[in-house]
Formats: structure tokens, C-alpha cells, sequence
């Protein structure tokens, strides 16, 4: 496949170069294609200059910083826009009066690379580790499998598009999808030959104005434009989000199918996680004792329910990836039945808060007065808003993250569990969640 070809001279704006490192990855990608850039974000020269640095080489590249104009959604080829910005934008609405088609990375990449075999995994919660899982299962398989395995999409500084020089006829691409991405999937009509479907629930409301419908209808193009011979594996509670008539093969993953597999990560929403990417492997021929193989070396994942360390006795795990109340529900209650717990209640300490999403934090508030003996929370919005509930158990506001660990640790005794599980999103005291994961884990490694 000559990708190179398909880009160079191409009048290209991309919206959105941003810190996490996706951006830079297709924007240098296309510049070595030969692609003629504008690259334009709200973001100063200075916020950017890592990322700026690294493109300073390209004289293909125009670069408009600190603002966005209109006159850089005309006369182009295609407009590259950032999963965060909406499809309302004024910017995306003007490329549209000029029939400018709008693409985004993942999505772009799949309707470039139409001989690779793509799984695309989506869920308000689990994608991360089921994609993880299956690209895990599948990589200890490749000799097997006589193709390469690639990993891709909402995967922290890791871009899509450059798959293109990679990835050849056959080979196999896994896929994690947020709504935005998928979005773009829907702007393209296409969805993957496999999809996993793990959870619906409320979330991102701010970004979809309180609707439900069309959050969903953006997550819906996980499976909307499958066909005949492809699969949607989903766990047991989505049956009846999946309409009768969907073209592909539907397959509902089984918890009880991984009963025996040895599992580090703690909680059963997370043996459901493993059962979708398990019954992934199966489709591509991979035996549950070939499955079992590789889970038993998965070491589990950095910001979802990640044992960090042991300090004076008190375990310290990270979950800072559940971003809603539910999640940091769930969290909880993954704490609730571990063999080596004496007290199996009211043993935790919990690190909380952040900015609000328009989400009902009345369940958190339940939870916390049912599992925790102590509670910290950020300063933020969402933190303003639990506040304001009942509880029967301290609850304080630490004035940041390193004063809400000290805090937690000086309310613990040995054989209690610390769980930074923020439960809202990072705006205001971070840079992105990221940033605000590696702030949690630099506090917890430098303790002593």
C-alpha cells in the first residue's frame, strides 16, 4: 500500500495539535507524507513547545497558535480534527458549508487500511482493559496467527494514522474507541470487522448537553455499519441496548467462561472485561488454555485499579481513569471481597474529586458512607457538589493532590487501603487526566 501517496500535496488543517501526544504523532506522519499543513490550536506556542519542537524541522507545516480562523476551513482538502471538539464548532460548520470532509485519526485510518482486520472496542467503562487484554492475547499469539498485532485509537500518546506504514494485508489492529472517535467512524460509514460493546452509561454529559440519545448514537457506530461476517461481542447487560436487527454476529461474553483464569486486576466488572476480550481471541482461533496463558503474565494497567505500593502496612492502589461516580463506585466495591482482607468493610480511605460532569453523584455519596472510613476530595465543581450531601464518615478538601495523599496516609493504619479513584474529570487543577496521574504517581513513589 503506498500510504505516502494518498497524503502527499494534500491541503490538510489540522484542529487541534494538543499535549497528549496523538496529535503530534499523525501530524508529523502527514508532514513526512508531503502533505501541505496548517496546524491550529487554542493552545500558546508556549503551552505547545514540546510538541512544537519536534516539528520545527518541517517547512511543510503553517502554524496558527492561540486561536483558530475561519479562513483555515476553506480551499482544503480535509480538516483533521481533535476527538474533543465538537462537530457544532463554528470552524467544523464552516469545512462543512465548503463540502471540506472532516476526519479524525482512528477513523482515518481505517478507511486507508481496508485489507487490515480491525477490532474496535467501546464502553463508558472497561474499553481500556478489554482492549489491553485482547491486544495482550492476541500479541502472545502471533506466530499462530502468521500476522502482526497493533495497538491503536484512545491509547495515551500513541496515534493511529502512522499504523499506515506498518500495518499489511491481514494483520490485525486493536482498536480502544471513545464516543468522539467514533464519531468520526460514523462521519466515514464504517464500524470494525470485530467490535466489543462493554458498557453504556451516563457520562460526558456536558460535551452531549445532558442527552443521552445522542451519546449513544455515537457509540452505536461501534457496530451501525458492520455487515454480514462481522461480530459484536458485548457483555450480558447490553442486550437490550442492541437493536434485533443488526447485520453482524452478536456474541454475549460470559463471566463464567474465565472463572478459572488466574487474574491480578481485583473486581468482577473486570473478569466481565476479560470474557469479551476471550471470546475475542476465540474468533480469531485462539484457545481458552492459549488465553489463560497469557493472562496469567498480564501485570494489569497504570490508572485502573493498579496496585501502586505498599507504604507502613496501608496498600496504595491508582485508579484515576474512572473520571465518574459510577466508576469510582465500582472501584469500591472491587475492595469489598478480597481473600486477605480481615475487616472486609470500612477499611478504605478514598481520594476523590475533581471538576463536574452533569452527573448524579448521589450513588458516590451512598458508597462512600457504606465503604469508606474516611474520604479526601480535590477541589473542583463535582467535589462543590458531594460536598453538599450527607455523610456519615469525615470527609474533608485537601487544598491538592499531594496534601489529599499526605492526608489519606495519616488517617490509615496497616492492613487499610488508600484508592485514588477521582470519580469526576481533571479540568481545572491538571493539564488532562493524564497529567494528573502521573502528578498521583510521583506523590505515592516518593513517599516514605
Amino acid at each position: 500500500m503506498d500510504y505516502k501517496a494518498q497524503f502527499k500535496g494534500k491541503k490538510i488543517t489540522i484542529m487541534g495539535l494538543g499535549v497528549l501526544g496523538r496529535g503530534l504523532g499523525y501530524t508529523k506522519f502527514l508532514a513526512d507524507c508531503g502533505a501541505e499543513l496548517i496546524v491550529t490550536d487554542m493552545k500558546t506556542e508556549k503551552e505547545l513547545s514540546t510538541s512544537l519542537k519536534i516539528l520545527k524541522k518541517y517547512n511543510n507545516i503553517t502554524f496558527v497558535l492561540g486561536e483558530h480562523r475561519l479562513q483555515d476551513f476553506t480551499h482544503r482538502d480535509m480538516i483533521i480534527k481533535n476527538p474533543g471538539i465538537p462537530l457544532d464548532s463554528i470552524y467544523i460548520k464552516e469545512a462543512r458549508k465548503n463540502n471540506i470532509p472532516i476526519e479524525m485519526d482512528a477513523s482515518l485510518f481505517a478507511k486507508h487500511a481496508p485489507e487490515v482486520r480491525i477490532v474496535g472496542v467501546t464502553g463508558t467503562r472497561g474499553k481500556s482493559m478489554t482492549t489491553t487484554l485482547i491486544y495482550e492475547i492476541l500479541k502472545a499469539n502471533e506466530k499462530q496467527l502468521k500476522q502482526k498485532v497493533y495497538l491503536g485509537g484512545n491509547i495515551r500518546g500513541m496515534a493511529t494514522l502512522p499504523l499506515l506504514s506498518k500495518a499489511k494485508k491481514g494483520d490485525i489492529v486493536v482498536l480502544e474507541l471513545d464516543s468522539w472517535q467514533l464519531a468520526g467512524f460514523g462521519e466515514a460509514k464504517i464500524s470494525p470487522h470485530i467490535s466489543v460493546f462493554t458498557t453504556f452509561m451516563r457520562d460526558h454529559m456536558n460535551y452531549y448537553k445532558d442527552n443521552m440519545k445522542l451519546y449513544f448514537a455515537d457509540k452505536a457506530n461501534i457496530f451501525k455499519f458492520q455487515k454480514k461476517g462481522d461480530t459484536l461481542v458485548i457483555r450480558p447487560e447490553m442486550q437490550t441496548l442492541i437493536p434485533k436487527n443488526i447485520k453482524s454476529t452478536l456474541v454475549v461474553a460470559q463471566k463464567k467462561a474465565v472463572a478459572d483464569f488466574k487474574f491480578i486486576v481485583p473486581g468482577e466488572h473486570q473478569r466481565e472485561n476479560l470474557a469479551c476480550a476471550v471470546a475475542v481471541a476465540e474468533l480469531f482461533g485462539i484457545t481458552k488454555v492459549q488465553s489463560k496463558k497469557a493472562v496469567e503474565k498480564f501485570r494489569g494497567m497504570e490508572g485502573r485499579l493498579q496496585y501502586v505500593r505498599t507504604v507502613r502496612g496501608v496498600k496504595i492502589y491508582n485508579d484515576n481513569n474512572a473520571t465518574t461516580p459510577e466508576a469510582s463506585i465500582v472501584g469500591l466495591e472491587s475492595f469489598t471481597n478480597l481473600p486477605d482482607r480481615v475487616d472486609k468493610n470500612r477499611r478504605i480511605i478514598l481520594i476523590a474529586g475533581g471538576a463536574d460532569k452533569k452527573l448524579d453523584v448521589s450513588g458516590l455519596a451512598t458508597a462512600i458512607n457504606k465503604y469508606c472510613k474516611y474520604a479526601v476530595l480535590l477541589p473542583g465543581t463535582g467535589t462543590e457538589k458531594l460536598s453538599a450531601l450527607k455523610f456519615r464518615v469525615d470527609v474533608t478538601v485537601a487544598t491538592d493532590l499531594k496534601d489529599a495523599v499526605k492526608n489519606a496516609l495519616k488517617h490509615a493504619v496497616r492492613g487499610d487501603i488508600i484508592l485514588f479513584s477521582p470519580a469526576f474529570a481533571s479540568f481545572g487543577m491538571f493539564t488532562n487526566e493524564y497529567d494528573r496521574n502521573d502528578q498521583f504517581m510521583k506523590i505515592v513513589k516518593s513517599l516514605k
